[in-house]
């Protein structure tokens, strides 16, 4: 098993911002990435069919010989994480938002999360919320039109820093000093994000703490990689892959796969 791919699924290209950190942290892992772009973006859907859009990924990477999976979105990790891990013998990691930290260290104790209305309206969301915010103030705002910009390679777009605006502008007013990011595609929206934002304020995303996560489990279970060579990444989407591979610096050939 240990020499077996670590599975990464999305519901499109914005999981690879986590992969990303994940071969930083463990460059001498194999990786299988599934970008389920057909279906993007999973915020916009319904629990039943964001679990069975999770287990038909699941299922995909499985057959693939995957060791560990990492379910590299945050609406599917707060809908459907739980139901996955009761259904199939293998580990999984999940992403959320990383609201403790961003609600331990707000000195303004105001707090922006921008994120998906999957995950928003989340259960495991709201508990964790509720747990860590009690006393803030949080501005929640759904990202609605980021995702379908990013999988069309719009990212610096003027349509999409038109939106940033729109959606940033109560956080600003509300001064708070730490924006959570609770979409895994939001990271590649950093520049944009630098320049609407307020200096002050500290942007929070979830990539190295599961990088991490992932790490502890294989090291758990005794599942690191035992050879010290290059590793082999895989990259497949139902999507457009050329703007998949622009953003891996088209150091990766990335598949179309009609699955």
């Amino acid at each position: 098993m240990n020499n077996q791919s670590i599975g990464v699924f999305d519901s499109g290209v914005g999981g690879t911002s986590i992969w990303k950190e994940i071969h930083k942290l463990l460059p001498f892992e194999n990786t299988f990435y599934l970008a389920d772009s057909a279906n993007a973006p999973y915020g916009n859907k319904c629990k039943v069919e964001i679990i069975d859009l999770c287990k038909k990924n699941t299922e995909f990477l499985l057959k693939k010989g995957c060791k560990l999976i990492v379910v590299a979105c945050n609406t599917a990790t707060t809908n459907a994480i739980k139901v996955l891990r009761e259904t199939y013998p293998v580990s999984f990691i999940g992403i959320e938002p990383a609201i403790k930290p961003a609600a331990l260290q707000s000195k303004h104790k105001a707090i922006g999360i921008l994120a998906t209305k999957g995950t928003l309206s989340s259960e495991l969301f709201q508990k964790t919320s509720s747990l860590y915010t009690n006393g803030q103030q949080v501005i929640e705002q759904i990202g609605e039109g980021l995702v379908e910009l990013i999988e069309a390679g719009k990212i610096d777009s003027e349509e999409i820093k038109a939106l940033l605006k729109v959606y940033l502008q109560p956080m600003i007013n509300a001064n708070i000093d730490y924006l959570v990011l609770g979409c895994s595609h939001y990271p590649y929206l950093m520049p944009l994000l630098i320049e609407i934002l307020p200096n002050h304020v500290k942007i929070i995303d979830s990539g190295e703490a599961v990088a991490r996560q992932t790490k502890a489990i294989l090291e758990k279970h005794n599942l690191l990689n035992t050879q010290k060579t290059n590793s082999k990444n895989e990259f497949y989407t139902n999507g457009n892959a050329e703007i998949m591979a622009k953003l891996l610096d088209n150091e990766y050939e990335v598949e179309f796969l009609d699955f």
